[in-house]
């Protein structure tokens, strides 16, 4: 035995050995996977076992004043590919190009891809990758998803922007208060089996997503299409390059409606030129012309430089000042300030001017807002030109007096022309009412908030009874509108380019306000380069003007003298609500109208309702509901009808309205 032990002892401690460092290398290396690297193994087992999936957020929804949506979030479907999991190619891509109509080869080539993961078609509707959701290839991935739409195409496209491919805001209000809209997005993990493929199981952790927040914006969807069919519509007869229009309501500082013509549709933004997205209202600068005559104006009256009464030689429309002829549109003699601003005379206006002084009237300049932002809620706001005296030359007095060199916005103008409206206070431009969360609580409100006051309400009466004379009797009298008070003023403005100022290029403008015993909105239009004869202001803006305001006395009922405001219930645009929006539906409108067919018999034909003294709005309904058509002529109410009223007409008849 020990014979036998010692012949084989070396081989048994060889042995021995090897199995005792074998047991010791594996407890060390069960040490180190269990103890050492324990964390990173489980955490390889959790990610093979399990996965997360996120779970997006709904992007928030605009909304107008009136909660009239300018914003939808359609379901839309992308489609990718691991190409190398993909059977059969061909298939796939003829699947997909029968339901979008792109050729074969286009999907052959991405499939064809030597990358992990490709994108075979991006935010596709339903109709269009039907086959596919009904029958999943291998190796495809289909994202459902929610992408942006503007059920309004070009209304109000400036202001509210687009969003990109992902979702997120590229311009506008979009992009500007993204932070709100966007949401945040959650996640819920899913137990993944040997396959690879999911399946719930209830345990797992889930984080909800946060929907993103509504904002409701001050602007009138309504008054923003008068405003885009209007200036398009200008913009054609009088060959301009550009037309730009702003509503506001000079008693809030809350902007109704602001475009600029040519626009784009943002459901299809690379079909536009890129400058077409600029909300030229606020990024571009033009000389005012004869609407900055306001400043010179105010500063007088304030300053009590010159008296209402005071008259002025206006040397028969040519006058030197600083070695410079100075001339009028016309030949004008002695004239009062009424009637210098009345017939813009450039010669009189430039006389009051002498009397304020170069301080004084820089100093009315800055107080109208010219020369700083307005610090408008939105991006790329000028601030406008306006020199500091210092740096005026001898011929500046006159020139800041007529509405050159200086560079102002619309919006800025439009701010200036409220200031007078509302007797004297410069409000900040307001374009945001509120953002609402999901869960109803406001994040953000924007309140009507005071700048600075200009002038005292007495100097401001009696500019707006200068105003109402220029569209009375004056250079503006195609803004007039019968039985409306309308304030306002004309510019022309020769183009300044390359050095000098141009005798072929204008700024045709008018700025006003109605009515002027109560003025509930300003309008500022711009003209740029109209064809010569459409140059003037009182030819090429101030009928843009009326044509606007008319337009809207006849579709809102809340201008009419002595109309009881509408009381609105509040809300907070909740996300989901069956009914988000405030302004009944056309369908509820025509509920309460007051239908005279209501209690009739049953008749063949129609039977003529009685719509004297109703809005245009409101007769329109009510000639619907009893099956007839409407001509009508003029503005305001109506005053007169034919058929009289109770008169039994074939259906489909014309009814014809007079209002005054």
């Amino acid at each position: 035995m020990t014979r036998t032990y010692l012949k084989f002892r070396s081989r048994i401690i060889l042995i021995s050995s090897v199995m005792i460092l074998f047991w010791f290398t594996l407890a060390v290396r069960l040490f180190q996977i269990q103890i050492i690297d324990g964390a990173t193994y489980r955490q390889q087992g959790y990610q093979q076992a399990q996965t997360q999936i996120p779970l997006p957020a709904v992007r928030g929804n605009i909304f107008d004043r009136n909660n009239q949506p300018f914003t939808q979030n359609l379901v839309y479907y992308s489609i990718g590919v691991h190409p190398q999991k993909v059977k059969d190619p061909e298939n796939l891509a003829q699947i997909l190009s029968s339901g979008t109509g792109r050729p074969i080869e286009l999907y052959l080539k991405r499939l064809a891809s030597s990358k992990p993961f490709v994108y075979l078609e991006r935010n596709l509707r339903k109709e269009e990758c039907e086959l596919l959701l009904s029958n999943a290839e291998p190796g495809v991935i289909i994202e459902r998803h929610a992408k942006r739409y503007y059920p309004h195409e070009n209304i109000g496209s400036q202001v509210i922007g687009f969003t990109d491919v992902d979702d997120r805001g590229v311009a506008g209000i979009e992009k500007r208060f993204d932070q709100y809209l966007k949401g945040q997005n959650g996640w819920v993990y899913r137990q993944r089996n040997g396959k690879g493929l999911t399946k719930p199981k209830n345990g797992f952790p889930i984080k909800p997503p946060i929907d993103g927040a509504n904002i409701q914006l001050t602007i009138d969807l309504d008054y923003q299409t008068i405003l885009q069919e209007e200036l398009l519509r200008r913009l054609e007869e009088t060959g301009a390059k550009t037309a730009l229009g702003v509503l506001m309501d000079p008693q809030t500082g809350d902007l109704l409606a602001m475009a600029s013509i040519p626009d784009f549709d943002p459901n299809r933004v690379s079909e536009y030129d890129l400058e077409n997205q600029k909300n030229r209202t606020i990024t571009d600068q033009f000389e005012p012309g004869s609407t900055f005559k306001i400043v010179v104006t105010t500063a007088a009256l304030a300053l009590n430089t010159v008296r209402v009464d005071q008259e002025f030689n206006c040397e028969n429309g040519s006058y030197q000042f600083a070695g410079k002829i100075i001339n009028d549109w016309d030949q004008f003699g002695v004239l009062t300030l009424p009637q210098i601003i009345e017939n813009s005379s450039n010669v009189g206006i430039i006389k009051i001017a002498k009397t304020v002084g170069p301080g004084n009237l820089y100093r009315y300049c800055r107080d109208f807002g010219f020369g700083t932002p307005t610090n408008i809620n939105l991006i790329g706001e000028s601030s406008g030109t306006l020199h500091k005296t210092s740096e005026w030359s001898e011929i500046s007095l006159a020139e800041v007096s007529l509405g050159h060199e200086v560079g102002v916005t619309a919006l800025q103008l439009a701010s200036a022309y409220a200031a007078v409206a509302n007797g004297g206070f410069l409000m900040r431009p307001r374009i945001i009412k509120q953002i609402v969360a999901p869960d109803n609580k406001i994040l953000y409100q924007e309140h009507p908030e005071v700048i600075r006051k200009v002038a005292s309400r007495e100097v401001m009466e009696t500019l707006t009874s200068m105003l109402l004379r220029v569209v009375k009797t004056g250079t503006g009298e195609k803004a007039n509108i019968p039985g409306w008070l309308i304030a306002g003023k004309t510019g022309t403005a020769q183009k300044y380019i390359d050095g000098e100022y141009s005798n072929k290029k204008f700024v045709s403008s008018f700025a006003g306000f109605f009515p002027a015993d109560d003025p509930r909105i300003v309008g500022v239009f711009i003209l740029d380069e109209p064809q010569v004869g459409y140059h003037w202001g009182g030819i090429g803006a101030a009928p843009l003007f009326k044509r606007v305001m008319e337009r809207i006395i006849n579709m809102d009922d809340s201008l009419q003298p002595n109309a009881k405001p509408i009381s609105k219930p509040r809300n907070y645009l909740v996300q989901n609500a069956p009914e988000p929006t405030l302004r009944p539906s056309l369908a509820t409108q025509m509920k309460v109208v007051n239908n005279p067919l209501q209690d009739q018999p049953a008749v063949y034909g129609s039977i003529v309702p009685d719509v004297r003294g109703m809005s245009l709005r409101k007769a329109k309904l009510t000639l619907r509901l009893a099956e007839l058509k409407t001509r009508f002529t003029g503005s305001g109410t109506v005053y007169w009808q034919s058929p009289k009223p109770g008169t039994k007409v074939t259906p489909g008849s014309i009814c014809t309205i007079g209002l005054k």
